[in-house]
């Protein structure tokens, strides 16, 4: 039987709990760890409508990429973070969140953005965005990755290639009037690792959710700046977490949720 534990025990292996961020909670936040989870959904965000998709195909585990919480005080039905534990305690579904460990692992959140815009394949692994993140065992990590596209293009090809890899319905963007070639890369919300594209000498920086200071930044510091969006730079790593769940895992039932999608639209 696959229980919680056997594969939560695996997740910390792909990514690692001590490459998350300070303010960050992830790994086993709700339910049993010697539970049954011989079918798995797997999803982005832990929504109510997720939860009530695990529930009526009979999955015990959510694995998603945001945590369900980050700080608690109290868990009662007085609030929504609350009434979603306990539909899930209820339920019998147990909850596992990679979240910033997720984005600095190897084959997780900005690898497979990079993919997606172009800077790495299946024959070239991108780079380090930075490299001043290190593990008690001395490996090297970062929240993002930098590389170079087989060839240089101008914005306009760029950015209509991006929204496809992307599956986006809009780009915000910034032209610095530069052809995109070395492109910088931070799933999610990753406008304060701006500086670190420019030190690398990238023409062009790929994030999720910039506000107008780093438009602004951007402008005077002459760099092309595309936001993808927060949902779309992440969602990217869905499909790849439940591929390696499968390999991993070969007699369970993994699935990618139907129902959670990018709840933004543009007019």
């Amino acid at each position: 039987m696959i229980t919680v534990n056997d594969v939560y025990k695996y997740l910390c292996s792909i990514a690692p709990p001590e490459m998350k961020m300070d303010f960050d909670n992830v790994g086993f936040l709700v339910g049993r760890a010697d539970s049954e989870a011989s079918k798995i959904l797997v999803s982005l965000d832990i929504t109510v409508d997720v939860i009530s998709e695990a529930v009526e195909i009979g999955a015990g585990l959510i694995v998603s990429h945001h945590p369900l919480f980050f700080t608690l005080k109290s868990v009662t039905d007085t609030d929504l973070t609350g009434k979603k534990i306990i539909r899930l305690l209820s339920s019998g579904v147990s909850a596992i969140c990679m979240h910033t460990n997720l984005d600095a692992a190897r084959g997780g959140v900005n690898d497979a953005l990079a993919e997606a815009a172009g800077i790495a394949d299946s024959g070239r692994e991108a780079e380090l965005l930075t490299e001043d993140n290190r593990l008690s065992s001395g490996e090297v990590f970062s929240y993002g990755r930098v590389g170079h596209l087989k060839e240089p293009c101008n914005m306009n090809e760029y950015i209509n290639m991006l929204k496809k890899a992307l599956s986006a319905e809009g780009l915000r963007y910034h032209d610095a009037g530069r052809d995109v070639y070395k492109v910088a890369v931070v799933g999610g919300a990753g406008g304060d690792l701006l500086k670190h594209a420019v030190s690398q000498g990238c023409d062009t920086f790929v994030t999720g959710d910039p506000n107008y200071h780093v438009f602004l930044d951007a402008k005077e510091l002459g760099i092309n700046l595309i936001d993808g969006g927060h949902f779309c730079t992440e969602n990217l790593v869905i499909g790849v977490l439940a591929d390696n769940l499968r390999k991993e895992f070969p007699a369970a039932d993994v699935v990618v949720s139907t129902r959670h999608k990018q709840t933004v639209r543009f007019f």
